[in-house]
């Protein structure tokens, strides 16, 4: 899978997201310009020690991020959308865009994209979730519909065993 970010706003978002990368196996797609520094402590105190272990790639613009990955296929994430994000029937390796946490996506790029845009359902009144917990939510269906892949489906107990 993989979670592309239009112009990131806030690093502690952008580390949380990051992390969840690395649980899942997905590479993490960042459209610049970005709030933050990659290097601040922020980002890497969100992302932890797993930061280091990130498939992370960086764009200069938009534009750049369709070039680079041959103008695939990307859902995009926003509260705009008429779909619900468990309409939307993920590929194995979809490409799902999250916007900036101030604007979302632009949308002028939304009105392109207008049969993948998806959102999730909230009650009216609220502008948006969180960022990471947005990403969170739909990386997850999109994993669950793929069978979760490769990931542990199954945990261990450190010290007892359960009984069945």
């Amino acid at each position: 899978m993989n979670i592309v970010l239009l112009e990131p706003e806030i690093p502690a978002n952008t580390g949380n997201i990051g992390r969840t990368c690395v649980a899942t196996g997905t590479t993490l797609h960042l459209i610049e310009p970005l709030g933050f520094q990659l290097t601040e402590k922020n980002i890497k105190r969100a992302g932890m020690d797993y930061w280091k272990d990130l498939d992370v790639k960086r764009y200069i613009n938009y534009e750049e991020f369709l070039e680079v990955n041959k103008h695939p296929k990307v859902y995009m994430a926003t509260t705009k959308a008429r779909k619900d994000y468990t309409q939307a029937v993920y590929e194995e390796n979809a490409y799902i865009m999250f916007g900036k946490e101030s604007a979302g996506i632009p949308e002028e790029i939304l009105v392109e994209n207008e049969e993948t845009c998806i959102r999730i359902p909230m009650i009216s009144g609220i502008r948006s979730l969180n960022l990471s917990n947005s990403v969170a939510i739909v990386l997850y269906e999109a994993l669950r519909q793929q069978g979760f892949g490769t990931l542990e489906k199954e945990g261990k107990l450190h010290r007892l065993k359960w009984n069945s």
